[in-house]
């Protein structure tokens, strides 16, 4: 599965766009691991490789990850991060 579509990757405002909205910006992408209790929500991008945006894992956080960080985490089997397909863009009130 692709992690980042064009369609996507075009909705997603550039890093700092969204600076100072706090939980009011929208959450235009959400990546997860099958096996664990990791997600990533992306509010923004840098149109290469850096995204913005909150991070479920062993701590709940916002802070920057990249594309090359999510495609290159396997898991048992060889699983893959995956990108949820259903969600909706989201405000991050909604999430956090």
């Amino acid at each position: 599965m692709e992690l980042l579509t064009k369609d996507i990757k075009n909705k997603l405002p550039k890093l700092g766009e969204t600076d100072g909205m706090g939980i009011e910006a929208t959450v235009q992408v959400k990546f997860f691991t099958p096996w664990t209790g990791w997600t990533w929500y992306a509010t923004e991008f840098d149109g290469k490789d850096t995204f913005f945006g909150y991070v479920e894992g062993l701590d709940n956080e916002f802070g920057y990850f990249t594309l090359t960080e999510l495609e290159s985490v396997e898991g048992p089997a060889g699983l893959k991060i995956e990108r949820d397909i259903m969600f909706e863009p989201t405000k991050l009130k909604e999430i956090v």
